[in-house]
């Protein structure tokens, strides 16, 4: 049955704040750099904004999964990944000459398996993903700050230790566009993200004897109120998102990641500190050294990311739930810095995280995406019993 839902009041002080910083900081980016900068820079914002409004994560959607078997936010990521799929294979199969992009490849390695395996315990520990640390971040959870920092440490001494990892047995990148054409590789992908489709619906259906749909229904609000104070269904964060990752690839020219970043800033950081990075291979040659000896608003994935924040200040004001958290429990400030520290590591030995690795990955047709995919879950598992050992969650089979 329908309910009619009161909508908290906007902080509009915060609202009218972070619009002029989205204003200030896009006219500086425009006119220090170029209008691609400040494009990609709104892009960013978009993503917070449809992030926030959906609580679209990853750590949160996979432990509700794993606890208790309720598929919603699960079906929703397979369907962005179908969706950006579809789009993007086109294009990287270049269906259209005129437009040149590159896609999210990586080696097939075991530095994707333990990497993406620590990411995934660090999702739980750390209570988000790339994405959603961002836009919870953006949100106001000062827990999530503390999963930020350590985020950055970690990333930037996995790019100190990645050239070891890469050492390890490798089979390098393989492209499914590649290795059989765009069209084939589309309907390949496709139908197995249908069955992964239909498994997760089945899971859920046998459990509890039907399925939660992906838009509610439970809000009747008009379409703009809730479009601009949220909360947003499911489907239309996948529509967005889509729309956003199609954007980036076609503006940047390479699809949307995030943590490259945190590398980067931290490695900044050392330097400016004094410290000697002359033996971090990954830091003295190509982007990474042409993005450290430039400003950070030069670095596409950075600037992008500082949107997202801001994305999701903006959403939260706008629906009232901008609150920062005023305490927090001793476990969850541990949790949050071993968290931090697998993300950050785990994400640079897996070329990414769960947008970087896991979404640019397989909508490029990379099959290190689908490994990063496996690895990651079974981190999740072992994280969601972690979280049980400190107290986070309730043991499985009670109310958590």
């Amino acid at each position: 049955m329908s309910v009619t839902t009161s909508q908290p009041a906007a902080d509009k002080s915060v609202v009218v704040l972070t619009l002029l910083a989205v204003m200030a900081i896009s006219l500086f980016v425009h006119h220090e750099f170029n209008v691609r900068q400040s494009v990609l820079f709104l892009v960013g914002i978009g993503f917070g904004i449809t992030l926030f409004h959906a609580a679209f994560g990853f750590s949160g959607s996979w432990r509700t999964f794993i606890r208790s078997r309720r598929s919603a936010s699960v079906r929703a990521q397979v369907l962005l990944l179908a969706g950006t799929s579809i789009l993007f294979f086109p294009l990287i199969g270049q269906l259209f000459p005129g437009i040149h992009v590159a896609g999210a490849v990586a080696p097939f390695s075991m530095s994707v398996l333990v990497g993406a395996f620590l990411f995934g315990v660090g999702m739980q520990l750390g209570g988000g993903c790339g994405s959603g640390t961002l836009f919870t971040v953006g949100g106001g959870n000062t827990k999530m700050l503390i999963t930020l920092a350590f985020f950055i440490v970690g990333a930037t001494v996995g790019s100190v230790h990645l050239p070891w990892w890469l050492a390890l047995p490798n089979q390098g990148k393989i492209s499914l566009i590649q290795q059989m054409g765009w069209v084939p590789a589309l309907l390949l992908q496709l139908l197995v993200l249908a069955g992964l489709y239909y498994i997760v619906k089945a899971v859920e259906k046998k459990r509890y004897g039907e399925v939660k749909h992906l838009v509610s229904h439970q809000q009747q609000r008009p379409f703009l109120d809730r479009l601009v104070f949220g909360p947003w269904p499911l489907l239309w964060a996948v529509i967005a998102l889509i729309v956003l990752n199609l954007i980036t690839m076609l503006v940047s020219g390479h699809p949307w990641s995030i943590v490259f970043a945190f590398g980067l800033w931290g490695t900044k950081i050392w330097t400016a500190l004094g410290g000697d990075i002359s033996t971090w291979s990954y830091w003295n040659a190509g982007y990474p050294a042409r993005a450290l000896a430039s400003s950070v608003l030069e670095d596409t994935t950075s600037l992008m990311d500082f949107g997202l924040i801001l994305g999701a200040v903006l959403a939260a004001a706008l629906a009232g739930k901008f609150a920062p958290d005023k305490k927090i429990k001793r476990n969850e400030v541990i949790t949050a810095v071993i968290g931090g520290l697998l993300l950050g590591y785990g994400a640079r030995l897996a070329f990414g995280c769960n947008i970087g690795a896991l979404l640019a990955g397989v909508s490029s047709g990379s099959l290190h995406g689908w490994l990063w995919l496996v690895a990651a879950f079974v981190g999740n598992i072992a994280g969601v019993y972690l979280r049980i050992g400190f107290k986070l969650d309730s043991p499985l089979g009670k109310t958590s």
